[in-house]
């Protein structure tokens, strides 16, 4: 039936006509892109239209390469949006038009061809096209270059296709509050499951593809073509994580293909092959360790290969190695070859892009592409151990950048074991004066910072002189120095304070500090970014020793605030940002108001509620609220009326941007919540009047159900912090908050989103001993929820595990006579956590809940006496008198209770420790 189908379509040479002179248009520089791309959407809602593109692209010989691409690349945008509602005979002849371009003449029309396929497995997996696999295996047998090479780009191709696809598709709609490493992990999933479609069973095949394909496959390594060694390689490095049966028993053939391919005249070939010994020691180390100083020794000579891309790749070897947890003796022997290849490597290539960027001064206007992304984190109430965004994650990975990156993993593996080799050659770098040598002092200086950390042992005692050495380099000729002083000056920022006492160490942090604010102000906007990055840096570790410094720290950000582009004025904001974080209630004062705050609110009032500069500005405004608490009051009643319009605006444009004016843009709605936290936060009970003259609460209630994982994440703090200065704004649809943040609690929603359960579970917490019995109707259910989140800890975010033991107190405090009927159920795994949480308020309710559980049932905790025992032990000092007395009533009441020999015994299994710090108690 389909091939009926398929043979009785046939395009109209009118529509043919039309369609090839449009794409002949859209691939003019000169043609009116926005019509014809409207005409070609036009013309995409014919149900044939797909079948035209697959057939100019298979068969419109009289037409250039060129119009014949251009169809064949709409023809895969329109097939991942389109596919699956296509009919099933026109899916079949897209299909069957495709396979013979395989082995087509022109090798232009062969990989967009492949692309299309590798499109098509990734939406309709293999087993929905068996016809591809036996077309495939035709083309590998063929001996005709053409069709082989067709064959093994279409199964080389899918992981580059899919990180294409994702990259394209997914930045276009990302939540820019994501963080990449969550990306990244679903990435190298699906480029993952894409090989192991090969190793499965196919209906009408007598074995798996992949035992079909892998020994062509590795055949065709021996090829007298250096494209064909490229794309078999390739293709196999795909399945080394996966290792399907076919790839594991053949692994002794294949690591003897690598080393004959090892020294390829190709330089793609041996980068393959470096990206194979990498991927095998980060996965599959076992394979390597018989040949691993062969390995080593090869991959030592190839970082520094002629090829850059050959040395970057091999490079990465280095850190695979440190991270694959191998001996470390390993290597110890060829530290003395391989630091100099890093360290000369570390230098700038000629034609790197920074040197081109560094020669731009204030007075270059930013370009578009200079204004990366940015990402917005949400906020997470608990402890710090979020993953952060890396800033460089949108910057080119280079030779320089992986080098100096492996010289850091090895200074923290090695430790001072690498100066004797290393600060030899920094010296000899350093020494040379002249200005042809600029970039070997650059390397030197890069390289001082990348050791900062796992050297510091050996670094510590000369620390004062590497220090003044640095400081005059702040002001050297070369911007690309000064940028990278900053940087190596922010690494030794702890030790900077720490000698801060010492009159010596004051002056020579008042010169860092003094010689980063003249680099703020530096001409050179590499320089400027690069002084603002490190005194950010500098003022997370000063803290309150930039107190005495405040009025001339101001001055010069707000002279940086006046005279920088776009591009680095969101560094300014994080700097500022950073300070108020830093000095908190210190910056209250009118003195340091009058400078920071008119500037600050020129710009909120200048940007339109569409701009995308207000993110930062929101981010800075957020630390200062939170520095200035009640002083902020002067400035909040706009900032919070700005925040509410920005949130209603965005839910409006998010179901009818015409309506709103503007295209939605969740950030907006996350930093608004956000800097509403700050407000609460800082204003504290301030901020009543303002919550009750507003929709907030309904504004809330919607994004507490809203579908982004980000905007529920920061939905949530805000609704905790609301909670704790004015719950009495959220009385009238308290139960739909506590039903919304019970939903993020059951166990496929801790799975989807760790953060906003933590969140969600820290609000509740909050609302419990806000509103008190109110909450009881949500109490077993929540508390149905946070035991098996305490009794699977393992793995799980620390934070969530904290909130959860907390929150469980809260409701056995407020609730005892409902929690405590359930308390043997997970009084083990609950005092465990409540061991992990530091002194604090928090852990004082969470203890009035186990005392008020106990006083209800003592019999529900005696099977874990010596687990309560250890959770009272935890305490280093309890503050609140009452609750010291109360548990020294449950103490004494357990003595009593098991009065014939049991409390003794339980008593014994204590280690020493426990045992001191419950003397404290009178037992």
């Amino acid at each position: 039936m389909a091939t009926a189908a398929v043979a009785l379509w046939q395009p109209r040479e009118e529509g043919l006509r039309e369609i090839c002179g449009l794409l002949e248009q859209h691939i003019s520089p000169n043609s009116d892109q926005c019509g014809i791309w409207q005409q070609l959407q036009h013309y995409s809602q014919f149900p044939d239209f797909n079948n035209y593109l697959a057939f100019i692209l298979a068969h419109a010989e009289g037409k250039s390469v060129e119009i014949r691409q251009a169809a064949g690349l709409l023809l895969k945008n329109n097939l991942r949006a389109t596919f699956s509602s296509l009919s099933p005979s026109h899916q079949q002849y897209i299909k069957s038009e495709l396979l013979p371009c395989l082995g087509a003449t022109d090798r232009t029309i062969r990989f967009t061809a492949g692309t299309v396929i590798s499109v098509l497995v990734l939406l309709g997996r293999l087993i929905g096209w068996p016809e591809l696999l036996q077309a495939l295996v035709r083309c590998l047998d063929s001996n005709d270059l053409n069709h082989m090479e067709g064959a093994m780009d279409a199964i080389c191709k899918p992981s580059f296709v899919i990180l294409h696809l994702l990259f394209t598709s997914w930045f276009a709609v990302l939540p820019r509050t994501t963080c990449y490493g969550a990306y990244r992990a679903d990435i190298i999933q699906i480029c993952e499951d894409i090989p192991e479609e090969l190793d499965v069973d196919v209906p009408g095949l007598s074995e798996r593809p992949i035992n079909i394909l892998m020994p062509r496959l590795l055949q065709f390594f021996q090829s007298p073509h250096a494209v064909l060694r490229k794309l078999s390689l390739g293709s196999v490095n795909q399945f080394i994580v996966v290792m399907p049966t076919a790839l594991f028993m053949s692994m002794d053939q294949y690591l003897q293909g690598l080393f004959v391919l090892a020294h390829d005249s190709s330089a793609d070939v041996r980068k393959l092959v470096c990206a194979a010994f990498v991927q095998l020691i980060e996965v599959r180390p076992s394979f390597l360790e018989p040949h691993l100083r062969n390995v080593i020794e090869y991959i030592l000579q190839v970082s520094k290969d002629p090829d850059d891309e050959v040395a970057l790749e091999a490079c990465e070897f280095w850190s695979a190695y440190c991270d694959a947890n191998l001996p470390s003796d390993g290597l110890r022997e060829f530290l003395p070859r391989l630091i100099p290849v890093l360290l000369s490597n570390m230098a700038y290539a000629d034609d790197d892009e920074s040197l081109v960027d560094a020669e731009e001064d204030e007075s270059f206007p930013d370009r578009d592409q200079d204004l990366k992304p940015r990402f917005h984190s949400s906020r997470l109430h608990g402890s710090e151990d979020g993953e952060e965004v890396d800033d460089d994650t949108v910057n080119v990975w280079n030779l320089r950048k992986c080098s100096a990156a492996g010289l850091d993993i090895l200074s923290n593996v090695y430790g001072d074991e690498i100066l004797p080799t290393l600060m030899p050659l920094i010296q000899q770098k350093l020494s040379t004066t002249n200005d042809s040598a600029w970039k070997e002092r650059e390397a030197a200086v890069l390289a001082i910072g990348a050791i900062a950390e796992g050297c510091i042992n050996g670094l510590y005692p000369h620390l004062p002189e590497i220090i003044a050495f640095l400081i005059p380099l702040l002001d050297d000729k070369f911007p690309l120095i000064r940028s990278i002083t900053c940087w190596t000056l922010s690494r030794f920022s702890k030790y900077i304070i720490q000698g801060i006492d010492d009159q010596n160490g004051s002056e020579q942090f008042d010169k860092v500090l003094i010689g980063l604010l003249r680099r703020i102000l530096d001409t050179n906007k590499r320089v400027q970014e690069a002084a603002c990055s490190a005194f950010a840096t500098l003022e997370e570790e000063a803290a309150e020793e930039l107190v005495p410094h405040l009025e001339v720290i101001l001055q010069h950000l707000l002279c940086a605030y006046s005279k920088y582009q776009r591009r680095n004025l969101r560094i300014v904001y994080d700097a500022i940002g950073t300070l108020a974080d830093a000095v908190g209630g210190e910056l209250n004062q009118p003195k340091y108001l009058d400078i920071l705050m008119p500037p600050l609110i020129s710009k909120w009032q200048q940007l339109s509620n569409s701009d995308k500069d207000l993110f930062p500005l929101l981010e800075c405004f957020t630390s200062i609220a939170q520095a200035l608490g009640p002083g902020f009051s002067q400035f909040a009643e706009p900032v919070f009326q700005r925040c509410i319009n920005l949130i209603q605006i965005q839910q409006l444009a998010k179901v009818d941007h015409v309506a709103a004016g503007v295209q939605y843009d969740r950030e907006f709605i996350i930093c608004s919540l956000d800097l509403l936290s700050g407000l609460a936060e800082g204003l504290g009970s301030g901020i009543e009047s303002l919550v009750a003259q507003s929709n907030l609460r309904e504004l809330l209630l919607q994004c507490c159900m809203d579908g982004g994982v980000d905007i529920r994440q920061s939905a949530f703090a805000l609704l905790g912090d609301l909670a704790r200065v004015c719950p009495v704004h959220l009385h009238p649809r308290l139960q739909e908050f506590l039903d919304a943040a019970a939903k993020q609690l059951h166990s496929s929603a801790v799975k989807e989103a760790v953060s906003v359960a933590n969140n969600a579970c820290w609000a509740i917490g909050e609302l419990t001993v806000k509103v008190r019995q109110e909450i009881s109707p949500i109490v077993l259910a929540v508390i149905s929820c946070l035991v098996p989140i305490l009794q699977n800890a393992e793995g799980l975010n620390k934070s969530l595990i904290e909130n959860s033991a907390i929150t469980l107190g809260r409701l056995g405090w407020v609730c005892p006579e409902l929690v405590a009927p359930h308390m043997e159920h997970f009084m083990q795994s609950w005092c465990t956590a409540l061991c992990m949480i530091r002194d604090d308020f928090e852990k004082e309710d969470a203890f009035r809940g186990l005392c008020a559980m106990v006083r209800a049932i003592p019999l529900g905790a005696v099977s874990s006496l010596a687990y309560l025992c250890k959770a009272i032990a935890s305490w280093h000092e309890i503050r609140s008198e009452d609750l010291n007395n109360e548990v020294c009533e449950v103490l004494n009441g357990y003595k009593q209770m098991l009065a014939n020999g049991g409390w003794e015994q339980c008593m014994a299994t204590l280690e020493p420790s426990v045992l001191h710090r419950l003397s404290r108690y009178q037992v």
